[in-house]
């Protein structure tokens, strides 16, 4: 469901209505005369849509985490909040770019639209920017031919959708200027190459094995992770992110209904 775009639906419904009856249909009425309830209610919803429509399109945008493919920096439930002009400010529903502020850099957790469906936003972690060498081998990363730190903190296990328990090894990886935890299931195989799809953009940048792969991001494009890194479809399997895709820079959780001590963490 395109919220933007039906959001801004209601809000040239609205607007329309309110400013016939400023300019022809208040004219009609007697003194005294009370609006018509399809006149009212459009006229009181007008305000409300607008600054909700600016906010949402130019400022920040609030999502929820479906799945657990950003654990564990981030639970599925969680409710965070993206900010819409770090990366440039674009016109809502066409999301066309029409101010540059910044890039992505690595290691920043990005929003953006599935390259293989855009009506969906996704969430992973940006690896790699235009140009860079991205090789993920025997579940570690390099990027242009230097390994980032990887330091084991622990175990860490959860259940997944369908009761099924995992046991995976935390560890806090160093990507560019962040610090953050990713998930390795130790188990579980270094890289599915069945799960390549075979209309990957770009395909001809990427070489895999059952070890990992190598890839060298086009430009205008980037490379994004899930944190979960046995248990996250992300640009291993499908490739690119267009930098047209890009919703947003996540930067804060605002609620979880179960766990009420994540309110107000920000998302490092």
């Amino acid at each position: 469901m395109n919220f933007a775009l039906i959001m801004f639906v209601l809000l040239v419904i609205t607007g329309a209505v309110a400013l016939l009856d400023r300019l022809v249909l208040a004219k009609r009425r007697a003194q005294g005369e009370r609006e018509p309830w399809w006149v009212e209610y459009p006229k009181s919803f007008f305000p409300v849509i607008l600054v909700v429509f600016l906010l949402r399109s130019f400022l920040v945008e609030p999502f929820k985490i479906p799945s657990g493919s950003m654990l564990p920096t981030l639970l599925v439930g969680d409710f965070i909040l993206v900010n819409k002009y770090t990366y440039g400010i674009r016109l809502p529903v066409i999301n066309v770019k029409i101010v540059d502020v910044n890039s992505p850099q690595r290691g920043e957790v990005m929003v953006f639209r599935y390259p293989v469906n855009p009506s969906l936003d996704y969430i992973k972690r940006v690896v790699g920017l235009p140009g860079d060498e991205v090789v993920y081998r025997n579940k570690r990363l390099s990027v242009n031919g230097r390994e980032m730190p990887l330091q084991r903190e622990g175990d860490y296990n959860y259940v997944e959708s369908g009761l099924n328990f995992v046991s995976a090894q935390r560890y806090v990886e160093e990507l560019g200027e962040h610090r953050h935890a990713v998930l390795i299931q130790p188990d579980a195989p270094a890289f599915h190459v069945a799960g390549v799809r075979a209309t990957v953009p770009f395909r001809e940048n990427c070489a895999y094995n059952d070890e990992g792969f190598s890839c060298r991001v086009p430009p205008g494009h980037y490379f994004m992770m899930g944190d979960n890194r046995d248990s996250s479809d992300d640009s291993r399997y499908w490739g690119f992110v267009p930098e047209a895709n890009i919703v947003g820079k996540a930067f804060l959780i605002w609620w979880n209904f179960e766990e009420l001590k994540r309110i107000g963490r920000t998302i490092e």
